[in-house]
């Protein structure tokens, strides 16, 4: 038995115990330090890999603009490798028990979300294409002895597709990553890794559509035939332009070739629209919509002008065309960009510093004949065009123009197979009426000639618009103010040609341009008020297709201008929506602008 006492037997077993208590305590210590260290040294090395992957990502774009294609390959290896190694560093079982520690855990989570966003993005997204990029790139759609190889067109489909379905996934999974305790960095790093993907979808998405339908429309399975319609700015239509000239384009596995040119006045007057025009249309713009092909864009909505022309043509020619294609002068300047100066029978040169001059006005004083203007229009699409069908132009700017007219809303295409139609829905080229959803607001302003004549050469126009929440219940009022002006000199009823001026023969006075503008609204949006001028102005109401539209009829005598301003109420699941406008694109090219107004009078300027 031992002699020690009981006291001090229970207080060596107490120390005991606290030494036991201090170890452990002192291990949990240990182990946290050498978790943080872990964490922060592997966090580290992950920033680091991430940062030098972003800068993989700025190179490639680099590479693929310049056309560089080894080098596209090797920096996208490099891109994987560092992905890569970023997601394995945060994607150890520390790491991973760290994202639930409080406050730190949101910033580790949301690194790692970054890690495996980004790593996806490179392994299933830039590694295919750049696979392919080889055999594929801008110069793919240049033609070679008059005709395009659509073969590595078709090959990069599935490539191409990947990577889109890959960086649709990319982006919801980092709109998914939660940032409302980050730290500012982390914060600022998934707001640029959103952002970055967001474009990178949406330009993969459009690459997607084309490589998907280029084989086909140009003719890959079996020949195709399009009409081609081109716009005359001088006399605007809500959809561009009055077609001034009509061709037929022939493709036969990516040869094209124009044929069978008409002049636009040369379709109609029919004894009713050669299709049945929807109510919307006709009380809109009139029966004449579908009675004359001068007349078929009197409507902003493309696939109604589209089939509208095709029944014409057809009626005309006896030929079934597989689509319709809408090209306007300011585009065709753009076209000269890559091409060079072009020479004309007439004996005049076309360049891209006097295509839209001289189409747009001066032709008109030039040669008053109009046939003759008919004959000089369409030699100067047949030229651009063969100066395209050789070849012989710079294929990025080629591209880089197509791109612009597009976004201008010059281009215009529809088809009459509905699963290429359904490809081309919701793309620029559309000629979609304004849509709605949850990140924008669109609106329309569409111009319409009530002048008969070419006076739109001289017309100016300024779209802006803005929107706020003035009402308790949340619903968001937007209001578009659309100024026009007659630019044309004091003196344009005697010193411009009367076939510009109309000399007064559809009852404008010569010199006077007469426009009918319509605001366009999303659906489901509400009409609130207009004004001109600063001042309540009636004008009539109506809808299309669902959009609630309001139309004003002008009348500018040279040097006049005027300010069209209309109000609508939106929904208010929109109402952090941004606003957007598109508009009838004119002679010159110019940019919406923002608008603020007073939520007590939102129409007045």
């Amino acid at each position: 038995m031992s002699d020690q006492p009981e006291s001090g037997r229970t207080a060596a077993r107490r120390g005991s115990g606290a030494r036991v208590v201090l170890w452990v305590v002192l291990a949990l210590v240990l182990l946290l330090i050498f978790a943080v260290a872990w964490v922060g040294i592997r966090g580290v090395l992950a920033k680091g890999h991430l940062e030098r992957a972003v800068g993989d990502v700025d190179t490639l774009r680099t590479q693929l603009t310049s056309g560089d294609t080894a080098a596209v390959q090797k920096t996208a290896k490099h891109l994987q490798d560092e992905a890569g190694a970023a997601r394995s560093l945060t994607g150890d079982p520390i790491w991973g028990a760290s994202q639930y520690v409080p406050f730190f855990g949101t910033n580790l989570r949301a690194v790692r979300q970054v890690s495996v966003v980004v790593d996806d993005v490179a392994r299933n997204a830039v590694t295919p294409v750049s696979s392919v990029v080889g055999k594929f790139s801008t110069d793919s759609f240049a033609p070679k002895n008059g005709k395009i190889d659509l073969q590595p067109i078709e090959d990069a489909q599935p490539a191409v597709a990947k990577a889109t379905s890959t960086l649709q996934r990319a982006e919801r999974d980092a709109e998914a990553i939660d940032t409302s305790d980050t730290l500012s960095p982390v914060t600022t790093a998934v707001g640029q890794l959103r952002n970055a993907l967001q474009s990178a979808s949406t330009q993969a998405t459009a690459a997607n559509r084309i490589v998907q339908l280029a084989p086909a429309m140009l003719g890959h399975d079996g020949d195709r035939n399009y009409l081609l319609l081109f716009q005359n700015n001088a006399e605007l239509r809500a959809g561009g332009g009055i077609p001034g000239a009509v061709a037929r384009l022939q493709v036969e596995d990516g040869h094209i070739s124009l044929t069978n040119q008409a002049a636009g006045s040369s379709f109609g007057p029919y004894d009713q629209p050669v299709l049945p025009l929807a109510a919307d249309t006709a009380s809109l713009y009139g029966s004449i919509t579908g009675e004359y092909m001068q007349d078929v864009t009197l409507t902003p909505r493309f696939d109604v002008s589209a089939q509208l022309a095709r029944a014409m043509w057809k009626q005309k020619f006896g030929e079934q065309v597989d689509g319709v294609l809408a090209i306007d002068p300011v585009t065709l300047s753009y076209i000269l960009r890559a091409t060079g100066p072009v020479q004309l029978p007439t004996g005049d040169t076309l360049t891209s510093d006097n295509a839209v001059k001289l189409l747009l006005s001066d032709v008109y004083s030039k040669y008053p004949d109009p046939s003759v203007q008919d004959a000089f229009f369409a030699s100067a699409a047949s030229a651009v065009f063969e100066k395209v069908s050789s070849g012989t132009f710079d294929t990025k700017q080629f591209i880089g123009a197509l791109t612009q007219g597009a976004d201008e809303d010059r281009l215009r295409l529809w088809s009459a197979d509905d699963s290429e139609q359904q490809l081309i829905d919701g793309t620029p080229v559309s000629g979609a009426l304004p849509s709605v959803s949850k990140a924008t607001r669109q609106f329309g302003v569409y111009l319409n000639d009530g002048t008969g004549a070419k006076m739109d050469f001289y017309l100016d126009k300024t779209v802006s618009v803005g929107a706020s929440v003035c009402r308790k219940d949340g619903r968001p009022t937007s209001v578009v103010q659309v100024t026009i002006k007659n630019t044309a000199p004091a003196d344009a009823a005697t010193s411009l040609p009367e076939y510009v001026t109309g000399g007064g023969n559809f009852g404008t006075e010569p010199g006077t341009i007469k426009t009918l503008i319509a605001v366009y609204a999303p659906t489901n949006a509400l009409y609130l008020g207009s004004t001109q001028g600063g001042k309540q102005v009636g004008v009539q109401t109506a809808s299309d297709g669902g959009h609630p539209v309001a139309q004003l009829q002008t009348m500018l005598a040279p040097g006049q201008s005027t300010t069209f301003r209309v109000a609508f109420l939106g929904e208010a699941k929109y109402a952090k929506a941004g606003v957007q406008a598109m508009s009838t694109p004119g002679v010159r090219q110019s940019k919406v602008l923002p608008l603020t107004f007073d939520c007590a009078d939102p129409t007045k300027g």
